[in-house]
């Protein structure tokens, strides 16, 4: 059976990096040849220079030909091999950003699932409730500061006797303090000269001046 359809290989599929890595070497040695031909061109374009036209000048010019022509071909090998090597680059950076397109969207998914538990967990209401609270909570502080900072009025009910009793006795005080300051003796000072109450003598006017001389 193995001779008629062949063994089942069990290597590995060549990946994308792979065969993108053995393009660019055969790039890399078509390079290579190319460069030798090159040089040979080179060479005979120095030689071809140098020498008469006769047949000997012939035979390096075919020479020459037939390398240009291996060059010409090498060089069409390169561009296919460059082409290819670009338009599996291509794929590549089109899977790379497939496979990061879906690594955002489970991330995305996850997010969006812990959100839904977290936001599962929230009652409106009790929300609500604690922002009436704190509402009516502010309302009452408010209230206190407004009693607190209250000022009292003066009551305004005054009586005119009253008040002319006020001013009476007012206008009497400042009488008996001018009637003090009259007799040489500040008003502050009235009761200071006044004798103690335990000397049952008064002392003579004269001798009081000459002290307070």
């Amino acid at each position: 059976m193995n001779r008629l359809f062949g063994a089942k290989t069990t290597a590995p599929k060549p990946t994308l990096n792979s065969a993108i890595s053995n393009v660019d070497n055969r790039i890399e040695s078509i390079d290579v040849k190319l460069a030798k031909l090159n040089a040979e061109l080179s060479s005979y374009q120095q030689r071809l220079g140098k020498m008469r036209d006769g047949p000997a000048k012939n035979a390096i010019k075919q020479k020459a030909l037939k390398v240009l022509q291996q060059r010409k071909m090498y060089e069409g090998q390169r561009d296919q091999l460059q082409q290819q090597s670009w338009n599996m680059e291509q794929a590549g950076m089109m899977q790379d950003n497939l496979k990061n397109t879906m690594i955002t969207v489970d991330a995305m998914k996850t997010t969006t699932k812990e959100l839904r538990k977290q936001y599962g967990k929230v009652d409106i209401d009790k929300i609500e409730k604690i922002q009436d609270e704190m509402a009516d909570l502010m309302d009452m502080g408010n209230d206190i500061q407004e009693s607190i900072s209250r000022s009292y009025d003066v009551p305004e009910d005054v009586d005119e006797a009253e008040l002319d009793a006020e001013l009476e006795a007012l206008g009497q005080e400042i009488e008996f303090e001018g009637l003090g300051e009259s007799e040489g003796v500040p008003g502050f000072m009235v009761d200071e000269a006044k004798p103690p109450d335990f000397i049952d003598v008064p002392p003579e006017p004269g001798k009081v001046k000459e002290a307070a001389g």
